[in-house]
Formats: C-alpha cells, structure tokens, sequence
C-alpha cells in the first residue's frame, strides 16, 4: 500500500472514494467552478490522482496528460513524484489559464508527438466528449502507453444532466433549445456547439467498443462521482445513460 501524500491528509483532504461526502464535496465545487476554476480543478485534481495511485505509484512514473487544459492535473501527478508532460490542442486554452505548467506542449490527441509507450500512464480527463473520433483518440494513447501501462480516460455522457455542458439540463429538450436559452439568459453564446467541439457520447455504444478491442484490458468502468456502487450503475442498459453522470475507464495496455 503506498504512503499517503499531504494532499491526501491535510485539512483539505477528500473524503475516501467511493463516499456521499467525497461527491458532495466535488459537487459543491463544480458549483462554484465559474467563480474558483483554480480550487475546483484542485480538488478534482487531487481527486483524479488518487484513483490513478491505486493502480500504479505514481512516484518516478512518466505521465502524459491529454487535453489538460491549465495544467492542474499535470501540476497535482508532479506534487506527487510523477514525470508528468501537458499536451493541449487548444491555444487558447494554454495563453487563457495564465498557468501554463513548464513544458506544456501544444499537440493534437489524434497525433501525440511521442514514441510508442513512452508513457507509464496516459490520462485524459473529460475530453472524450469533446473529439469527434473517440476512437482513433483512444488509439493514439492506447499508442504511447507501455504495455502493462495505464491509461486513465473519463467523459460526461449526453445524457448525463451535465451532458450539454453550460447548457444543461437544458439539452434534454434539443441541444439548439438549449444554447438559444443560454444566450436569452446570458447575452452571450455559449462555449460549446453541439456537433463542432461537444459531441453526443453515450455510455453504451463506448463500453460495446472498449470491450471489443484486442489492446487492452479493463480494469474499471464506473461512475467516476457515484457515491455508491460506482461501477454497478455502468451494467445497467437505459438508466446507466442518464445515472452515471461521468463515466470512467481505467485500462491497462495489453502485453504485445
């Protein structure tokens, strides 16, 4: 068993996963996230790191992190030891945060600049959604992970109640309702299109493709929030689509 970080014990600690007061807590975050983005990616953060050191130590390991926006999970795999590298496709996203993490690099998840399995642990955190082929991105870090590596990806399902983003829940009545009452209520546009850089993923069809390729194993798919029986909401066809808010796979590469 490893040894517990200060980020694990300190008075900021997460409640132990699964638990009602760990999904609380996230939660209360994610509310605030458009007043403290930095302390809801934070604790996501810590949050995420977790669940990866319960698989592989993390101390010594090279981590790749797609899609990671400001860098807060590449900055949290660093805190705890890890040889952790940013790859972002989106400018905007490195130049807005104001907190590009050193050696960031600005690279599509389609074609990762990397050898092949370079990586100890290839992780993406809710971009899955954002890609309009799931399945070559998942390829491609399938790619730079070493066999016997890990690869970390979770994503928000459409028909998750926070599938259509800031839009939600009112994408449940057509995701173009739903970003026309986002600028009524707001007076802008809203950051996501449906079709041009959200698409609609679903539990499913996703679970149906990862279980069919010859490259990996699964390890978990689970409800990355739920607080109670994560994983058992996932075998559940129909309710999973709404119920399992955010789903999470944990994969180890395949020995060739």
């Amino acid at each position: 068993m490893r040894t517990p970080t200060p980020q694990d014990t300190g008075p900021h600690a997460l409640p132990r996963d699964p638990s009602l007061r760990r999904s609380l807590a996230l939660f209360r975050a994610f509310r605030r996230e458009p007043r403290e983005p930095d302390q809801c990616y934070r604790l996501l953060a810590r949050d995420a790191a977790r669940q990866v050191e319960r698989y592989v130590p993390l101390r010594g390991a090279t981590v790749v992190d797609v899609g990671g926006g400001s860098g807060h999970f590449t900055e949290e795999f660093r805190r705890r030891g890890a040889q952790a590298y940013l790859f972002e496709p989106d400018p905007a996203e490195l130049r807005g945060s104001g907190r590009r993490p050193d050696g960031a690099v600005l690279a599509d998840g389609y074609l990762l600049p990397l050898a092949d399995g370079a990586a100890d642990v290839c992780f993406s955190s809710n971009v899955l959604e954002h890609v309009a082929d799931p399945q070559t991105f998942l390829s491609e870090m399938v790619r730079v992970t070493r066999p016997g590596g890990l690869i970390y990806v979770s994503f928000t399902n459409w028909y998750s109640p926070w599938g259509g983003h800031e839009t939600a829940p009112w994408h449940y009545l057509g995701a173009g309702r739903a970003r026309d009452r986002y600028r009524r209520r707001t007076g802008r546009d809203a950051k996501h299109t449906l079709g041009e850089n959200l698409f609609a993923l679903h539990v499913g069809p996703t679970l149906r493709r990862v279980r069919a390729r010859d490259d990996v194993e699964i390890l978990s798919a689970r409800s990355r929030y739920w607080p109670f029986l994560p994983g058992a909401v996932t075998r559940v066809p129909g309710l999973r689509e709404f119920a399992t808010w955010n789903l999470l796979l944990i994969l180890r590469r395949c020995p060739r």
